[in-house]
């Protein structure tokens, strides 16, 4: 079994050069499965989809707790700010 979803990393105002956001609620998760997760170019309130496109971040996904989800990373350069959407998948 595995999952899909959406989540939000949010880098502030002004912008920090990393971000995080758990993603919870995985119940069939186990310490061995496989997460990824990227950019996904769709407008946020803070930046249009081409500029999810165009922006440089680097996304990871790891911290997997058992029955309950991960943690996606990101890491921008010192003038991004602001959300970005990043979609998930795991099995």
């Amino acid at each position: 079994m595995g999952a899909t979803g959406s989540a939000i990393l949010n880098f502030g105002t002004p912008s920090k050069p990393a971000a995080s956001v758990a993603v919870i609620g995985q119940a069939g998760i186990v310490a061995g499965s496989k997460v990824e997760a990227f950019v996904r170019l769709a407008a946020t309130a803070d930046h249009s989809a081409d500029e999810h496109m165009i922006e440089r971040l680097k996304i990871t996904a790891g911290n997997i707790v058992a029955g309950t989800g991960f943690t996606i990373y990101g890491e921008a350069n010192p003038q991004a700010y602001g959300q970005f959407n990043v979609d998930w998948v795991w099995v």
